[in-house]
């Protein structure tokens, strides 16, 4: 059992691009709680014209628009501005694009973030936001995969309401989890069947989710670097499709309690693919046990 990486923590993206239920949407901050209502003009000042305002460290709890509300450790939010000169980067890479700047669009819910601040016409204006490229992958993936989820096995388990329904109130409205543990398998060379050690792996990590009640599982898929994308993707895409597989099937993991699968080819590589042994460690499926931050506390 192999803790994952910073990186693959929460690579957590492919299956993440699917359209996300109401259940998992960004939460919309409500209209007592804003702070700046003001419409940016063309003459927006710059940073350098504004007086500083305070750093923030903590989660996004809810988008609206160009407003993002964090909420801090002590439980308290403050509501920050996001402009198009506001210098948003991923720590590590995000996908392999380094420390490139990237979107407004990036900053999802449930996304753990430092920013630094200016004031302006009475609200808080965020000059930097900086957060682990692994972290945007993880809030990524749960975001979409939990709607996924709901949306494909809401009507296979609508004989048990009641469950479904609990399963809804524990997770529906929440869009961050903690990483508690992450077993690697790997594979040969261009196959997608598992090992018997690998079979043994996976229902010893189903056991020991399983002690967890509200623990979810999202497996990754990944490739090393020979071979082209597309064959990669596919590749990779099958790797974790045997191992959703074989946790259900044999290692009785109940499909409500699996975040949709997904396949990232070579991107993320845990070792150097130019050497045979980074390769094997490359040809890999990450099992991630998730268990919700509002359980276990921020």
């Amino acid at each position: 059992m192999n803790l994952m990486t910073n990186a693959s923590k929460a690579l957590i993206l492919s299956a993440m691009m699917m359209a996300p239920a109401a259940s998992v949407s960004a939460q919309q901050i409500p209209a007592s709680e804003e702070v700046l209502t003001t419409v940016y003009a063309p003459d927006i000042p710059s940073f350098e014209e504004m007086v500083e305002g305070p750093d923030i460290e903590g989660l996004i709890s809810a988008r609206d628009g160009n407003r993002v509300q964090i909420t801090t450790a002590d439980g308290g939010t403050t509501t920050v501005n996001i402009i198009d000169a506001t210098d948003i980067r991923a720590r590590g890479g995000f996908l392999g694009l380094g420390r490139d700047t990237l979107g407004a669009e990036a900053l999802l819910t449930g996304l753990p973030v430092e920013i630094k601040t200016r004031t302006w016409a009475d609200g808080l204006i965020a000059s930097r936001v900086r957060f682990s490229g692994s972290d945007l992958e993880t809030a990524m993936m749960i975001q979409s995969g939990t709607a996924q989820q709901f949306a494909q096995q809401g009507e296979a388990i609508e004989e048990n309401t009641a469950a479904t329904e609990a399963l809804r109130g524990r997770f529906g409205n929440i869009d961050q989890y903690n990483v508690r543990s992450t077993t690697s398998v790997y594979f040969d060379t261009g196959r997608s069947n598992l090992s018997p050690s690998a079979r043994n792996e996976l229902c010893n990590t189903a056991t020991q989710a399983e002690q967890t009640s509200n623990a979810l599982l999202l497996v990754v898929g990944y490739t090393d670097s020979t071979g082209s994308q597309e064959v990669n993707q596919r590749l990779s895409e099958r790797r974790a499709a045997s191992v959703v597989n074989h946790l259900q099937q044999q290692c009785g993991w109940a499909p409500y309690r699996m975040l949709t699968p997904t396949g990232l080819a070579s991107s993320d590589p845990a070792a150097d693919n130019s050497t045979e042994f980074g390769k094997s460690q490359n040809r890999r499926v990450a099992v991630n046990i998730l268990v919700s931050k509002s359980v276990e506390g921020l």
